[in-house]
């Protein structure tokens, strides 16, 4: 169950995994109904989703689904730069859709690996996707709450929204997220490729930018990994402006021992690689707020379009190292905090003006 970590917005259950098979991601669709659309609000508060203490970690796929097509402006840097990895921004570029499945009827997709220690049994897992609807075209917000996966060598399926999603004009942006639980196919598929393909997002060239992607955020149990408290939070809304917007979660009534060990994560949208201010810290009510970061993500710069993780990348297909406004990252937690009873905060938080929170996540020590 869903616990409140403050004033909630309706959540409105609609529908679950379609377990109707849609397509192969190596051969053409099969024409299949278009899902109804989700609820939507103009942002969704940030909640807890999902919490257990059990032997285990939580790992995630990811990728985006538009990348740059050409320069639009005189101070960007070429495609191919940009996608290596030099600063640039999305807004610098006519952006156009990402797409490995050689099908004819998606017209984006992208592939992520879910790693998985041996033993592992995966206990929930979640996938959230969004981006930009109004960029050179605009998208219909009617389709927002449904999308395509594939397990490893398997065939899409339709997923559908289950819970609110969150879909809001700013900033020049018409953006959302939506989320559903594929707990059951990622159970019974195991580690390896995803493919997801049709996130709605537009593509083209505008003020605002065009970005889009999604996250398979996976929570599994291993008896020879630490007793941790997994959890996963998550909401949709701007971040940023003139006071520094930010959004906070806290792991609330948990205990957080001393040198507590484990991971941090978080999904966000349209973070321009070189553009500072933005930050992610975790801290207890006894210790000050510790910035995270590593050689992927500037502690000033989180929010800077990568796909990263401690230790060994886990396989994507593109492997863009900026993806131009897509942010979904894994920090290690190093044992650097005091122990408090009342819980671990995470904050992510940024003094510009268009970015926006989707997701927060945590593998944190029960006991030292």
């Amino acid at each position: 169950m869903r616990n409140s970590l403050g004033p909630l917005l309706r959540r409105v259950t609609l529908c679950a995994l379609s377990l109707a098979v849609v397509a192969t991601p190596g051969g053409p669709a099969v024409a299949a109904p278009t899902p109804p659309a989700a609820t939507e609000a103009a942002a969704a508060t940030f909640a807890q989703r999902y919490h257990a203490l059990q032997h285990g970690g939580i790992t995630r796929a990811a990728n985006t689904a538009v990348t740059c097509r050409k320069p639009m402006v005189a101070r960007a840097v070429s495609c191919a730069s940009a996608r290596g990895g030099k600063a640039a921004a999305n807004n610098d570029f006519d952006m156009f859709y990402v797409d490995v499945d050689k099908d004819p009827n998606t017209y984006n997709s992208s592939r992520g690996e879910v790693r998985l220690p041996p033993g592992s049994r995966v206990s929930y897992a979640r996938l959230y996707w969004g981006g930009n609807l109004r960029v050179g075209e605009q998208k219909p917000p009617r389709d927002n709450g449904s999308a395509l996966i594939a397990e490893p060598g398997g065939s899409y399926r339709h997923v559908r929204a289950d819970t609110l999603v969150g879909h809001r004009t700013a900033h020049g942006a018409d953006a959302f997220q939506a989320s559903a639980d594929v707990t059951p196919l990622v159970r019974s598929s195991g580690a390896g490729l995803y493919t997801v393909a049709q996130v709605n997002a537009a593509m083209g060239h505008s003020k605002a930018g065009a970005w889009g992607g999604w996250t398979l955020v996976v929570a599994y149990e291993n008896e020879a990994a630490p007793l941790r408290h997994l959890a996963v939070w998550d909401g949709f809304d701007s971040l940023g402006g003139a006071r520094g917007r930010s959004h906070a979660v806290r792991l609330a009534g948990l205990p957080v021992p001393a040198r507590a060990k484990g991971s941090v994560g978080m999904v966000a949208y349209d973070g321009d690689r070189g553009a500072t201010g933005d930050t992610l810290t975790v801290s207890t009510g006894r210790s000050r707020p510790v910035r995270l970061s590593d050689a992927a993500n500037p502690a000033r710069d989180v929010l800077n379009s990568t796909i990263s993780e401690p230790g060994r990348q886990s396989a994507r297909t593109p492997a863009y190292a900026n993806t131009l406004g897509y942010d979904s990252d894994i920090f290690r937690l190093d044992g650097g905090l005091k122990a408090d009873r009342k819980g671990l905060l995470i904050r992510l938080a940024s003094r510009r003006e268009s970015a926006w929170a989707g997701v927060l996540f945590a593998a944190v020590d029960a006991k030292r």
